[in-house]
């Protein structure tokens, strides 16, 4: 491996009655871009008795990403947003000084068949001047992304800016996050269409990257700015993300994230003192670990 590029793989956690795979944070690398966080949720077959049931807990200093390929997930936090979202669509909660949400399988999906669930949940560091902000919650419906054919490949422009576009979900500093599906083999030279930190994730197939191989499952990221030139085969389907980084280190404590790690102990003090504001007619309760 090239000392420019690190490669990562996915690796298990337990979310209870759901397995994901994590990407980001690893040891080596905390951050690409403002992206703090991101888990492989499936594919992964639901039914009676295992929905996807994740009950009431918080957060600080960040934002939220949901974006699928399948299933559904219900969305509702303190702010009392209520929002299914479903594939191609964006769910983006800004969690600022402090919310508490659930996500769970939507009533309509609870009708005694089967589904599949895949996608990503993500996590965006705020710019320090912004990690106390008034919470809010935004939609973006997939017919509002941008969308257009280069080399072979379909592209999403899911949030931030990149190819020369810009997606209605903007961010708070300079971010990117684009979906490509190759229709055939194709070459793609992402050249000056991206800017800042860069990493891939492969969610089905693989891609020849200046030399390094990328299959399903793993992450590359590369430290070589605006020049990725990439080889990929029919069906392959890889996510790009990143942007400018943060100025200041990030910290994290279990849903927290935060530039002051006495914010982090606050706020713990705060969730098990049942002192932030709760998901309406919502009882469940995520101690904390």
């Amino acid at each position: 491996m090239a000392n420019n590029k690190m490669l990562v793989d996915e690796r298990q956690r337990n979310l209870g009655n759901f397995i994901v795979g994590r990407l980001l944070p690893f040891r080596e690398k905390r951050q690409v871009g403002p992206f703090t966080f991101i888990d492989h949720m499936g594919p992964a077959q639901l039914g009676p008795g295992n929905y996807f049931d994740v009950d009431q807990h918080p957060h600080i200093g960040l934002s939220t990403l949901t974006y699928l390929f399948e299933g559904a997930i219900e969305h509702r936090d303190s702010m009392g947003s209520v929002q299914v979202v479903q594939p191609g669509d964006v769910g983006f909660m800004t969690a600022g000084k402090g919310v508490a949400h659930t996500e769970r399988t939507p009533s309509a999906f609870r009708d005694g068949t089967s589904h599949i669930i895949h996608g990503y949940q993500i996590w965006v560091a705020l710019p320090k001047e912004l990690e106390e902000m008034e919470p809010r919650f935004n939609f973006y419906p997939a017919s509002s992304l941008p969308k257009w054919k280069e080399n072979n490949c379909e592209v999403v422009l899911v949030a931030g800016e990149a190819f020369g576009q810009k997606s209605p979900l903007v961010g708070y500093s300079p971010l990117f996050m684009v979906d490509i599906k190759a229709t055939e083999d194709t070459h793609l030279d992402l050249g000056k269409k991206i800017k800042g930190e860069v990493a891939f994730v492969i969610v089905r197939g693989g891609i020849d990257l200046e030399g390094e191989r990328v299959e399903q499952g793993q992450m590359l990221v590369s430290k070589t700015r605006d020049h990725c030139t990439m080889e990929i085969k029919k069906g392959t389907r890889l996510l790009i993300f990143g942007g400018e980084p943060l100025p200041e280190e990030r910290f994290l404590l279990w849903n927290f994230v935060s530039s002051d790690r006495e914010r982090l102990k606050e706020a713990r003090q705060l969730w098990q003192e049942g002192k932030f504001p709760r998901v309406p007619d919502d009882q469940t309760y995520i101690p904390f670990p």
